[in-house]
């Protein structure tokens, strides 16, 4: 059996190895956790013609940096505009190349975007956790953050020179500003000015987030009714309001059950969109009908298969 093995000179924070989630335990209280931007980590994978759920790992705005020890891989990195850099060349994001012994690859934040996910051609060795290599940041069960000097092994590495070279980046897969969402389920908690003041007003991202969440900067929405929701299940896109009016968008590690009311649900190719904003972005909500959601969801989900199955077999324009 072959080997390549990586050594991490350098991990920021939240980076950690991550495959497509782990689903149907919310039940039982265990977060489906998965990569924050759900597309580009299966568009990471779709570019070397690995299987969806094969993991990676999800790199944050602190960065990455890797030494090969041993062999060659051929890798790819997709999701948010980062900036690689190895053998004094520098490559934008959206790119396929091979790592060769010796040589060292860092991954740090380019112009925008504030996830990206690096895929391997190979089968990256890691803990796994309830059938699932998906790490749960708070815990890090799973497949565990990265930290640095860690090593990282890579059994049965694969060359791709075939794939290698720009990756089209699409534009429905950079950040989004304008999110759609569906009221509900707790909008009753809210009169009809707040409503109005939530689909109307401007609000902005903070550096108040991890995997769980992002806090949002904005007009307050305070609820009209005292707090007295049993806890109930959430979901992933939830916009959780507390006490104090503060809106709180929840990501892939959120909690399970909860209390505050949501005042709505964001679309799930929006949420993907809406991590890759960085702290202090501006961002707006627009209301839309269930039956509209399922309408644009359709027709998203047709557009993002064509265009992965087209990269995964490398037939791009």
């Amino acid at each position: 059996m072959t080997e390549a093995t990586l050594r991490i000179t350098f991990a920021g924070p939240h980076v950690s190895i991550q495959d497509a989630g782990r689903p149907g335990l919310m039940r039982y209280g265990v977060p489906a956790s998965g990569p924050m931007d759900r597309q580009s980590f299966a568009l990471a994978n779709a570019a070397l013609g690995n299987p969806a759920n094969h993991p990676g790992i999800e790199i944050s705005l602190g960065g990455l940096s890797l030494h090969c020890l041993t062999g060659d891989v051929t890798l790819a990195l997709v999701g948010g505009g980062f900036i690689a850099e190895t053998k004094a060349r520098k490559l934008g994001a959206w790119n396929v190349l091979t790592l060769r012994a010796g040589e060292t690859l860092t991954i740090r934040p380019g112009p925008w975007g504030g996830w990206s996910y690096l895929a391997v051609a190979g089968k990256l060795q890691a803990k796994a956790w309830l059938g699932s290599h998906a790490t749960h940041g708070s815990s890090g069960f799973g497949g565990g953050k990265l930290t640095t000097g860690q090593t990282l092994t890579i059994t049965d590495p694969e060359i791709h020179p075939d794939r290698e070279g720009p990756v089209p980046c699409p534009v429905w897969a950079r950040p989004r500003h304008l999110l759609r969402c569906t009221l509900g389920p707790q909008e009753r908690f809210f009169d009809a000015e707040t409503l109005t003041t939530f689909t109307s007003a401007r609000f902005e991202t903070t550096d108040a987030f991890d995997r769980m969440g992002l806090r949002l900067r904005g007009p307050a929405l305070i609820p009209a009714a005292a707090l007295s929701i049993p806890s109930e299940p959430i979901l992933r896109g939830s916009v959780q309001v507390s006490g104090d009016g503060t809106a709180t968008v929840l990501l892939s590690d959120h909690q399970t059950t909860g209390g505050y009311p949501k005042i709505a649900t964001i679309l799930a190719d929006d949420l993907d969109a809406f991590v890759q904003c960085r702290p202090r972005d501006a961002v707006m909500f627009q209301a839309i009908t269930p039956a509209e959601a399922i309408a644009i969801t359709r027709q998203n989900a047709t557009r993002f298969a064509t265009f992965e199955d087209r990269l995964r077999g490398r037939q791009m324009p």
